[in-house]
């Protein structure tokens, strides 16, 4: 994205490093704004559909879900992300008092769970380090 530009760049069929599927602005805005501080290439979808072609042009993208998005059944994007193939790297947040949903995103493959908190906190680093 320019420098002063409010339109995110058009991906097209470029795989990205990160997506994303927050569940409003203001984690929209973080994400981004932390994916452009640490150089990385980040799509912030607005839809399942969105999310979806995104996960499949990028198979090796790190994929960070918000349990809190009531437009996903985010355990059931990450069933099917686990399903389809790809070498995704899940983080999952969500708020701390979602115990159930936390657990669900768990159980359904996602490779970290956390609470919003400790998401904000980590950020950064989720962004630059490769491993699981």
């Amino acid at each position: 994205m320019e420098k002063g530009s409010r339109t995110p760049p058009k991906t097209g069929d470029a795989p990205v490093a990160v997506i994303a599927l927050p569940a409003d602005l203001v984690f929209a805005a973080r994400i981004r704004a932390a994916a452009e501080a640490a150089g990385v290439r980040a799509e912030i979808c607005r839809s399942t559909a969105d999310f979806e072609a995104a996960a499949e042009r990028s198979p090796e993208a790190l994929v960070l879900l918000d349990l809190d998005a009531r437009r996903a059944d985010v355990p059931d994007l990450i069933r099917r992300l686990r399903a389809g193939g790809g070498r995704h790297r899940i983080v999952a947040f969500g708020s701390h008092v979602g115990a159930e949903r936390l657990a669900a995103a768990r159980d359904a493959g996602a490779d970290r769970v956390m609470a919003r908190s400790g998401f904000v906190r980590e950020l950064p680093l989720l962004l630059v380090l490769p491993e699981r």
